[in-house]
């Protein structure tokens, strides 16, 4: 995102702080299932939680990281091993790094998405009022691109509401499809993770 032309909240969506702490929830949700199906010990589940939930996670030192590693997730589970300690290394059990990247997309693309229906909801409030206000208003229609009968603005503005109201129902509907957990493992065949982690973390995501 550029800073300057980027609505504070939508920055802060996209930052990589934000995306680390989206990593760690997906990793730590897939951790409290896997715990209550006996892959894992509860008391780590509980504690990967109990010490990361509040953390910031540090971009420049998984960075640093990944320069030893070369790997992006890697660097970042070593990172909250730094931070969680022992219990970190039940993290990641039978996942693939997709698992993780493609959920976090995912997950960001829904609430940015939830930012546009947001902002397209006052759209809709804005010209609604002003259509109302404008019902009267009279102005010239255009027909191929030159003056023809008249209309009136707030007609004009109805028809703009109603574009809108589309587009709201586009956005809906996209947000549904990208909307998508994937927590299945080394080429998605669930070989080595059980589905209803995946459920878990979708329902908790």
């Amino acid at each position: 995102m550029i800073t300057r032309y980027s609505r504070p909240a939508a920055a802060d969506l996209w930052s990589q702080e934000t995306k680390y702490r989206i990593w760690f929830e997906i990793e730590a949700h897939a951790a409290t299932k896997m715990a209550e199906l006996g892959t894992i010990p509860a008391s780590a589940a509980e504690a990967i939680w109990a010490k990361g939930k509040d953390v910031t996670f540090d971009a420049d030192r998984i960075d640093e990281i990944e320069r030893t590693t070369k790997h992006d997730v890697i660097a970042f589970l070593t990172h909250v091993a730094e931070i969680v300690g022992e219990e970190a290394r039940f993290l990641h059990q039978g996942m693939t790094s997709s698992d993780v990247l493609d959920t976090c997309v995912s997950v960001q693309l829904a609430r940015a998405s939830d930012l546009l229906i947001e902002g397209v909801d006052r759209v809709l409030a804005a010209l609604e009022t002003r259509a109302k206000e404008h019902k009267l208003t009279p102005c010239v229609g255009r027909s191929h691109g030159i003056h023809a009968e008249p209309v009136t603005f707030g007609l004009k503005l109805a028809g703009y509401h109603a574009e809108f109201q589309r587009a709201k129902r586009r956005l809906i509907t996209a947000k549904e499809e990208i909307a998508t957990c994937a927590i299945s493992g080394a080429v998605g065949t669930f070989a080595n993770v059980d589905p209803r982690v995946e459920a878990y973390v979708a329902e908790q995501m």
